[in-house]
């Protein structure tokens, strides 16, 4: 009951800090869209003002975080007995397909382009629109790193794809620094040229962060090393002889554990509960991110 009581606690910390930092973003982001869109228009540079709607365009990513860490926070029920976690992988999901649709857009529009020379005969962009490409760029790229220590502490793919979206973003305003300068120097060639790199470093992003959620959809077991360790503090709990199994599956972000142990076949059926009771409360203290564990003993 106690473990129980503490899981709550830390999936509403989770959901509390999740829900703070994906405030920080959507107000960030509004600020900064409507900040390039005005740098963009008095700026003459249509670079910039794409580059707006980019940043806009992440305010519905920070909303599909929000709703999927608030399914997924929710207690279980009858018809969700093990809980709605994996429902952040969901999202998680739905952020890197967008992602990865964004990223191949950048590619294709620069692609374009150059294959059509079309690098623009617009008026020379102004200072004002090379300024805000650089406050973009420092903006997003903290707001990504921020995000994306968050998203490391509670362990949330949805909040690391978010933090994807802002590296994204940074990138997209490299981009369209590297076309602005590059148009006010006379090479405007720069621009698309940049936008393919991009894509490149966007899709690559993506793709990463849909593995990463698809494991966890497929009970994907956890790493040798986090095993290595779960079998070590087993094996230090008075009354185990041996680990005769250990199975961990991923469920969202968090953890399943099945174990088999073998204890003295002469003790009495309380003794050996008191010994499983004994691994089990250990392995969730150890392991915070573990959600349930079951523990069977074997009779030597």
């Amino acid at each position: 009951m106690g473990k129980q009581k503490e899981a709550v606690t830390l999936e509403e910390q989770n959901k509390n800090t999740a829900m703070r930092v994906s405030v920080v973003s959507i107000v960030w982001n509004v600020v900064l869209s409507l900040f390039k869109l005005i740098a963009g228009i008095v700026g003459h540079s249509g670079a910039m003002i794409s580059d707006a709607v980019h940043s806009a365009s992440d305010v519905f990513s920070t909303f599909v975080v929000i709703l999927g860490v608030n399914i997924a926070s929710r207690q279980s029920d009858e018809d969700h007995q093990y809980g709605h976690d994996r429902l952040e992988c969901v999202a998680a999901i739905i952020l890197a397909v967008v992602l990865f649709a964004t990223g191949i857009g950048i590619g294709i529009g620069g692609v374009n382009k150059i294959l059509g020379r079309d690098f623009g005969n617009t008026e020379i962009p102004g200072m004002i629109a090379l300024a805000a490409a650089v406050v973009s760029i420092g903006v997003k790229e903290a707001m990504f790193w921020y995000t994306r220590a968050a998203a490391k502490k509670i362990n949330s793919g949805a909040l690391m794809a978010d933090a994807w979206h802002h590296r994204s973003d940074a990138l997209s305003s490299v981009g369209a620094f590297v076309g602005i300068l590059g148009a006010r120097m006379g090479f405007p060639v720069l621009d698309p040229l940049a936008s393919v790199v991009i894509c490149i470093f966007i899709a690559k992003a993506a793709y990463d962060i849909f593995k990463d959620a698809i494991d966890k959809m497929v009970d994907k077991s956890c790493d040798e090393e986090t095993e290595r360790a779960m079998r070590e503090v087993i094996l230090k709990q008075a009354g185990v002889q041996r680990v005769d199994m250990l199975h961990t599956r991923l469920f969202g972000a968090r953890i399943y554990v099945d174990i088999e142990i073998s204890a003295d076949g002469e003790m009495t059926l309380r003794e050996g509960h008191e010994i499983a009771q004994e691994v089990h409360d250990r392995i969730e203290e150890e392991f915070p991110l573990v959600k349930h564990c079951m523990v069977h003993v074997n009779p030597v």
